[in-house]
């Protein structure tokens, strides 16, 4: 694990090191989740977040699972056609 020290500014910003954005992929303008675990805070990108949250569905969904678009759509053309 890789640390610094910093300072929270007057209005509660801190600086993020070049190095540390850069290890993440975080760009300017980017967007990140700020989590708060216990006395812990964590910043993670939005990308990462969301690649997590798709993995958990695959996992709790199994295999078998098609979230595409396409199956999506075509699980409602069935549908329609029944009613």
């Amino acid at each position: 694990m890789t640390a610094f020290r910093a300072k929270i500014s007057d209005s509660g910003r801190l600086s993020i090191p070049a190095s540390f954005r850069r290890a993440i992929g975080l760009k300017r303008g980017g967007e990140v989740v700020v989590e708060l675990d216990g006395r812990e805070i964590r910043i993670r990108t939005l990308d990462e977040v969301i690649d997590g949250a798709q993995e958990l569905t695959r996992r709790l969904l199994g295999k078998k699972a098609d979230g595409s678009v396409d199956a999506f759509l075509a699980a409602r053309r069935r549908d329609s056609r029944r009613e």
